[in-house]
């Protein structure tokens, strides 16, 4: 075995003591990045070539700051994304979310669909659609200006000519595509006010613009949601709105027949918790 194989071992000691929940992937993460190498391949880092500077990206992780925080990236279905303070790190959850949207794309009988993100963050959702699904037109929109420089990164990296960017609030983005739109999407904010997130990675790094919501339920941006897909949306276009696993049928009942919605739907995570409220617009 070598060193570092052997310093990895006590890295995952002293996490797992602090509570991370994964403590060997993180520290194999972070032996990985100070080390230029795949997580495969480090077995072949030599006892010479090793690097003090992995213990120190072990004490940061200790205090549990973010794995991506101290790697700089985080990987969401097949992208590696840049991420850092001012942007929410995008979660597992959501690759359902835009799993959903991708299959229901690829379903639909639309040489190039148009789709928005509504307040891209990163821009995970909106570079993965461009990614999986052929000549699609994406608009990824973004008011937070230091959450709109990480997505212009990360379109910069992977979705160039294929994202297109917008500095304006999900409210009242994109005047010129109403009705014309194929699917919208979002991962707005949701917690209420008056809850805090338990895991620090989140309460403490996260920026509070991405995860609370307003209103007195957290559920207001949801509520503009809705009201912008209904104005974008062609009829028998998609909507999809992520939310907590407690808000599933309060988010539900803002998707209603009298508001134009059918097909209104409540999905599951990987976890088995409601996690994504789907509407189809209109009538085809």
């Amino acid at each position: 075995m070598t060193l570092l194989m052997d310093e990895i071992a006590l890295a995952t000691a002293r996490l797992a003591e602090a509570g991370v929940p994964s403590p060997r992937t993180d520290a194999e993460e972070i032996a990985a990045f100070v080390h230029g190498v795949r997580r495969g391949q480090l077995h072949t880092v030599r006892d010479a070539d090793f690097d003090a500077l992995f213990w120190e990206g072990v004490a940061r992780r200790e205090a549990r700051e973010p794995l991506q925080h101290i790697t700089g990236r985080a990987y969401f279905r097949y992208l590696s994304l840049e991420v850092g303070p001012g942007v929410f790190v995008p979660r597992p959850e959501t690759e359902v979310v835009a799993g959903w949207a991708i299959d229901r794309l690829r379903e639909m009988d639309v040489a190039s669909p148009v789709v928005v993100d509504l307040g891209t963050g990163s821009g995970a959702i909106a570079l993965s659609i461009a990614q999986e699904v052929a000549l699609a037109q994406v608009h990824a929109v973004e008011v937070d200006p230091v959450a709109y420089g990480w997505a212009k990164r990360n379109i910069v990296e992977h979705g160039q000519g294929r994202v297109s960017l917008h500095p304006e609030d999900l409210a009242d983005c994109l005047p010129e595509l109403n009705g014309r739109v194929d699917l919208v999407i979002s991962n707005p904010p949701y917690i209420p006010p008056g809850a805090v997130p338990r895991d620090p990675e989140v309460r403490d790094y996260d920026p509070s613009r991405a995860l609370y919501g307003s209103g007195e339920d957290g559920l207001d941006e949801v509520r503009a949601v809705e009201r912008t897909a209904r104005r974008l949306l062609r009829p028998g276009g998609l909507v999809a709105v992520e939310h907590a696993d407690q808000q599933g049928s309060s988010v539900y009942l803002e998707f209603t027949e009298e508001r134009g919605w059918r097909d209104t739907r409540d999905h599951t995570d990987l976890a088995g918790r409601d996690r994504f409220v789907t509407a189809r617009y209109g009538q085809e």
